[in-house]
C-alpha cells in the first residue's frame, strides 16, 4: 500500500512556538516546509527535523511581502509536494499607548501579522480548492479578544487575524477546507516574550511570573501548549470544527 504523505508549511517556525509546531507536526506524520526571516535559524530547524526522519525544506520568507509568500508556497510545493497544512504563526509585537503610538510601528504591525496571513492564505489557497481539501491554522493571540493598556496595535492585529479565520471559514467550508485559529494566552520561553518582558518593564507592566498568580491552572503556556492545539485542530478529529478561535489560556481568558 502507498504511503500517503502530508505536507505541512508553517511560517516563523524556526524558533519559539512556530518550532514546536513543526516539530509536533513531524511526530503526527507531516512532512515540514520551515518558513522564517530567519534563514539560517530555518535550515538549522530543517536539519533537527529531517534527523527525525522527516522530509523538510526550509525556506526564507518575508510573510509581509506578497510576492515572497507565493514564491514560498511554490517552493514547498516543489520540494514536498500540495500543502495540505498552512500554520501562520509568523508574527511580532510592538507594545505602547495608542495615543503616541508610532506610525512606522503601527504600519509594521500590520504588514506581518495581518497581511502575512492574509498573502500566505492566498498563495495556497488555489492548489487547496483545486484538490478540495485542505486545512488552515491562524495563530491568533488571547489579546485579539480584549483589549489591553499597551497592547492595542497589537490585539488589533490579532482580531484582523480572527475576523479573517471566521470569513475564511465560511467562504472554503464549500471547497473542502477548514480555517481555525489559536489564541495563546501567555507563552513561556518564546523569543516573543523575552521581547515582551523587555517592552512591558520600560511601561511597568508586571513580569509574566507575577502574571502566572492569576492564571486559574496555576502556570504560563509551554509552546508545546500551543502545539497540541494546531495538531488537534489539524486531525481528522476536528474535521466538523472550521471558524473557531479556539483559547490555549489556562482559563485566564473564557469568552
Amino acid at each position: 500500500m502507498a504511503v500517503v504523505r502530508r505536507v505541512a508549511l508553517v511560517t516563523g517556525a524556526a524558533a519559539g512556538i512556530g518550532l514546536a509546531i513543526a516539530r509536533r507536526l513531524a511526530k503526527a506524520g507531516y512532512d515540514i516546509a520551515i518558513a522564517d526571516v530567519d534563514s539560517g535559524g530555518a535550515e538549522r530547524a530543517a536539519q533537527e527535523l529531517r534527523g527525525d526522519g522527516r522530509r523538510t525544506t526550509a525556506i526564507a520568507c518575508d510573510v509581509g511581502d506578497r510576492a515572497a509568500a507565493y514564491r514560498m508556497a511554490e517552493t514547498a510545493g516543489r520540494a514536498l509536494g500540495d500543502v495540505d497544512l498552512l500554520v501562520n504563526n509568523a508574527g511580532i509585537a510592538r507594545l505602547g499607548p495608542l495615543a503616541s503610538f508610532p506610525e512606522a510601528d503601527w504600519r509594521e504591525l500590520f504588514r506581518v501579522n495581518v497581511d502575512g496571513v492574509f498573502f500566505c492564505c492566498q498563495a495556497v489557497l488555489p492548489r487547496m480548492a483545486a484538490r478540495r481539501q485542505g486545512n488552515i491554522v491562524n495563530i491568533a493571540s488571547w489579546n485579539g479578544k480584549l483589549g489591553a493598556p499597551n497592547f492595542g496595535a497589537y490585539s488589533a492585529t490579532k482580531a484582523a487575524v480572527i475576523s479573517l479565520t471566521q470569513a475564511l471559514a465560511r467562504e472554503l467550508a464549500s471547497h473542502g477546507i477548514r480555517v481555525n485559529a489559536v489564541c495563546p494566552g501567555i507563552v513561556a520561553g518564546t523569543p516573543m516574550r523575552a521581547q515582551v518582558e523587555r517592552l512591558g518593564e520600560a511601561f511597568g507592566l508586571p513580569p509574566s511570573s507575577e502574571r502566572a498568580k492569576v492564571i486559574p491552572l496555576g502556570r504560563l503556556a509551554t509552546p508545546e501548549d500551543i502545539a497540541n492545539a494546531v495538531a488537534f485542530l489539524a486531525s481528522d478529529e476536528a474535521a466538523y470544527m472550521t471558524g473557531q478561535a479556539v483559547n490555549v489560556t489556562g482559563g485566564l481568558w473564557l469568552h
